[in-house]
């Protein structure tokens, strides 16, 4: 497993948690990661389409798909 499967799944798993939606910048700080390591990260979930993702101002929310 490489280190950015290994972001993704922690992603998933706050963005499970937290209804609200969450920022690049929360999901670095609780990952422990670099902002541009959870960036990409979050493009590969959205490919995968299991994020949506919500723009308020210049701040991007992101949220697990609700099935």
């Amino acid at each position: 497993m490489s280190k950015i499967d290994g972001v993704i799944e922690l992603i998933k798993d706050l963005l499970k948690k937290d209804g609200r939606g969450l920022t690049i910048q929360e999901l670095s700080e609780k990952t422990h990661v670099s902002r541009i390591t959870a960036a990409m990260a979050l493009m590969k979930l959205d490919g995968m389409g299991v994020i949506d993702i919500r723009t308020i101002g210049n701040c991007k929310l992101h949220y697990l798909k609700r099935k």
